[in-house]
């Protein structure tokens, strides 16, 4: 084995391991180069994560954000950072960086529906999680100012007297989400608190105190807008505002997105976590609908963004039931979201199916839309690697990874059969495998250097131990 290879998951039902692998192997076809659209041999290089879209070669910043998410688990065999560096080589002086490039040309492409071209800002949130899995202190140096420029920008250009933004909603990609008057947008602001609570973590680790005061305080101020203003008590839910600073009725999957910036307290946590296993709001058979249930605008064929699942804001749902210790239903969730996406590759039994850009809410299959015949995207492993890769690492084995920390968190509702063989700690492979054997059940473990392993079996054990170099196994009954 060599750092080359992808790392191995063990799970105790093998096709979450073959869709796992068939995803990796999938990934190689759409590193192409920016100026021709040739899949490129070398990964690592000019080439970029590109899905062709309208036989354009087009960039686009919600694709590279979140295809970051599970590109980290490559063992360097696919970078995480190509996309994004060329997204912020792409900054001009006002700070702007805009959503979508034509990489042949390297124009930015603007539409009459997002003017200013603004997309999701995410990119710190992607720059902290590149720092746990690759412990690159100078890269976060080298990009800080490029983000900062960033926010200002932001800042000058979309925020509002009340303290909150405003954008549209293409910017959101929610194209034909019924939201319309919506001007103060609850997933736009919700990201934007998301990126002033990282960039002021990193600011931490810089440790420049100034930098992380400022975005700290940033951070509570939306904070205390997005509750105040955008929290209804009777829907237990967070709504956009129209230009009027009234809220409105619609519930869309937005509405989960202040979880991932650890803006609702317990309470409202909990109310928020009620609708996603209510039926009738967002406990869809698939996990999770972008638009709830009872909204008269739903369509259980998903119609784009009237009640399809999309990986990515599944993705963000679950990582804001991690910030509330939810690893139960977070598992959950992903475990049948997998399962649907694996129901969806082979269609009615026989017919071979397919990797999807969005699925059907309720029903077996992909989402269909009556008026978008391009839609869903055929194999779009730019939003599904996050659930077949990213979601099975850290959801479904339960892996939580911290380079500069030296630290592993296997987080697990009750022991089963799985783990990861083979995954590349910057220099360092390690494998974690979990097995029952005639004493009762076994942890075996290899690595070639010293880490800390905490092993958190909900309800029931924590410990954290130093793991040394070499071989060694730990019986969960002597915990």
């Amino acid at each position: 084995m060599n750092k080359r290879d992808f790392p191995k998951v063990h799970f105790y039902d093998q096709d979450f391991v073959d869709i796992y692998d068939k995803a990796w192997s999938w990934l190689q076809d759409f590193w192409q180069d920016p100026k021709t659209g040739a899949v490129a041999e070398d990964k690592i290089g000019s080439e970029l994560f590109l899905f062709p879209q309208n036989d354009e070669l087009i960039i686009d910043q919600f694709e590279s954000i979140f295809a970051s998410f599970f590109l980290v688990y490559s063992n360097r065999n696919f970078p995480a950072n190509q996309n994004l560096d060329y997204l912020y080589s792409k900054q001009e002086e006002s700070g702007a960086i805009r959503w979508k490039y034509n990489t042949k040309t390297g124009e930015p492409v603007i539409s009459k529906e997002n003017p200013e071209g603004v997309g999701i800002p995410l990119f710190a949130w992607v720059e902290f999680n590149l720092y746990h899995k690759s412990a690159n202190k100078k890269r976060i140096k080298e990009v800080m100012p490029v983000m900062q420029k960033y926010m200002t920008w932001l800042e000058k250009t979309f925020k509002c007297e009340n303290g909150l933004y405003t954008c549209p909603v293409a910017a959101t990609t929610m194209t034909n989400s019924p939201r319309e008057g919506a001007k103060f947008l609850v997933d736009f602001n919700s990201a934007l608190a998301v990126n002033a609570l990282y960039m002021s973590a990193m600011g931490d680790i810089l440790n420049d105190k100034d930098l992380s005061f400022m975005y700290k305080r940033m951070y509570f101020s939306l904070k205390t807008r997005i509750n105040s203003l955008m929290w209804n008590p009777d829907t237990g839910f967070y709504h956009d505002l129209d230009e009027n600073g009234e809220r409105l009725p619609v519930k869309t999957i937005a509405g989960f997105w202040p979880m991932i910036a650890e803006i609702p307290n317990e309470d409202k946590a909990d109310q928020l976590v009620e609708h996603l296993t209510n039926p009738e709001t967002f406990g869809t058979n698939h996990p999770f609908p972008t638009l709830s249930a009872d909204d008269p605008h739903f369509d259980p064929d998903g119609n784009e963004f009237c009640g399809s699942v999309y990986p990515p804001f599944t993705f963000v749902v679950i990582k804001g039931l991690e910030k509330y210790q939810k690893w139960d239903l977070a598992r959950e969730s992903s475990i049948r979201h997998l399962y649907q996406i694996l129901d969806a590759l082979l269609l009615d039994g026989h017919t071979k199916g397919d990797l999807w850009e969005a699925y059907s809410p309720v029903k077996d299959g992909p989402a269909k839309s009556s008026t978008n015949p391009n839609f869903p995207k055929k194999r779009y492993i730019h939003y599904t690697g996050l659930s077949t890769i990213a979601l099975m690492i850290e959801n479904v084995i339960g892996l939580y990874i911290s380079l500069p920390r030296k630290t592993v968190d296997w987080i697990i509702p009750n022991l089963e059969i799985m783990g990861i063989e083979n995954l590349s700690l910057k220099r360092n492979l390690i494998t974690i495998l979990s097995n029952k054997s005639q004493r009762g059940w076994e942890i075996h473990m290899e690595s070639e250097k010293l880490y800390y392993f905490t092993i958190n079996i909900l309800g029931e054990k924590k410990k954290t131990l130093p793991i040394p170099s070499g071989k060694c196994s730990m019986l969960i009954d002597k915990l």
